[in-house]
């Protein structure tokens, strides 16, 4: 083992006002002595940091890196004591190894192929120009987190599960309250309950009478009532927070980069490198840990058995030694392979419809309001804190000329 390891600091909760893109530079530097660093959690456990590309994607494909829930004893922010963590709930497949996780996962590979959620491009322009046509009739200022990035995955997905939209209002203030990193632990648990609540009788209305939609579809299956509500817990959650979050950080990457926002509404051929490239750069899903179940070796390191890590998307999108000048966004970037949407098994599920989203949402929105630009200097915008599970925008005020 080598004799000067780095021991990356305490992660921070913020990142530095004016940097809303970059990762926390205690990451950055992290990464600057080597791929793998030394990280004391809070309570005094010994685990491991893990920054570089390489290193991430090959935890990631390696079987003796679980994701199991019970295991996370550790987190890089609180420390738990002695509090025992339960196996993660029947459905909730992302905190399961195999073979529970792909009981859950094999059913719906076929629901999230590239065909079949490019057969939703046409849903996707009608929902996003409905949303653009109310915006305009509103007309400027408007907060784009609200009135744009928010609603339409919340519509999609809404659709594709069966879930009424005029329900969409509660279940997108409990994922917010879930993911945006700064709820109470009564919050959180008020808000998992009634989640829980909510999705019950959504399986149970399904049942009684089965709809065009992905948990319908379902029924058919030896599922249980209990695993089909933690699958929809994983679906919505995902599906929603995720692209919201990208279509907000996104919009506002762009407006800080009006070079390369010229090129894009220039050349539509741009898109898709376009939504590549922003989903390397912004990195939102930042964060995420595994647990060794056996003795490993790892980056020239020798890691326990039991041990934690903390695998960072964020600087792993960032590494010098997987793309050419990593920290300037590129929309014509050739170098991809981003692992934004992870890799291996647990890799995103709803990939495929997150792009489709974005390719549809970024051009629409750009081409219908030529001088959209932020309604407040860049400095206020009010962005999540980084103990938020995804990464991105309370809010963003922009305007135009009406």
């Amino acid at each position: 083992m080598s004799e000067t390891v780095h021991t990356a600091p305490a992660l921070p909760t913020a990142r530095p006002p004016g940097c809303p893109f970059d990762p926390p530079k205690e990451l950055l530097q992290a990464r600057e002595h080597g791929p793998i660093s030394r990280y004391l959690f809070p309570g005094g456990h010994e685990g491991w940091l893990v920054t570089g590309y390489d290193l991430v994607r090959s935890v990631l494909a390696d079987p003796r890196f679980s994701s199991r829930k019970e295991l996370m004893r550790h987190h890089p922010l609180i420390d738990y004591g002695d509090i025992e963590v339960p196996p993660a709930p029947p459905g909730e497949f992302l905190l399961m190894d195999e073979p529970r996780h792909s009981r859950y996962r094999k059913p719906l590979v076929g629901k999230f192929t590239v065909r079949r959620m490019r057969l939703l491009t046409e849903r996707v322009e009608q929902i996003t120009a409905a949303h653009l046509d109310a915006m305009e009739q509103a007309g400027p200022p408007a907060d784009l987190v609200t009135a744009f990035a928010k609603p339409i995955p919340a519509v999609v997905i809404c659709e594709l599960l069966g879930v009424p939209y005029e329900d969409r209002g509660s279940f997108q203030e409990n994922i917010d309250m879930f993911l945006g990193g700064e709820a109470t632990d009564e919050e959180l648990y008020a808000a998992y309950l009634a989640t829980q609540q909510y999705l019950a009788e959504l399986v149970a209305a399904k049942r009684a009478n089965p709809t065009d939609d992905v948990l319908s579809d379902l029924l058919d299956s030896d599922l249980t009532d209990e695993e089909l509500r933690g699958m929809a817990l994983i679906l919505l959650s995902a599906g929603f927070d995720t692209t919201a979050n990208m279509l907000a950080l996104g919009t506002f990457a762009l407006l800080r980069n009006p070079e390369q926002l010229a090129a894009l509404r220039a050349d539509p051929a741009l898109t898709e490198p376009a939504v590549e490239e922003l989903l390397r750069y912004l990195s939102v899903a930042k964060t995420f840990t595994r647990v060794t179940l056996e003795d490993v070796e790892l980056g020239g390191q020798s890691v326990k058995a039991g041990t934690t890590l903390i695998l960072s998307y964020n600087t792993a999108n960032r590494d010098p030694e997987r793309f050419t000048d990593p920290h300037v966004l590129d929309l014509g970037r050739r170098d991809g392979g981003h692992l934004a949407f992870g890799h291996g098994i647990h890799q995103c599920l709803g990939q495929q419809l997150a792009r489709v989203e974005l390719r549809v949402a970024f051009p629409a929105l750009l081409n219908r309001f030529p001088g959209l630009r932020l309604a407040v200097p860049a400095e206020e915008v009010a962005v999540r804190p980084e103990t938020a599970d995804i990464y991105g925008l309370k809010s963003l005020p922009v305007t135009w000329e009406a």
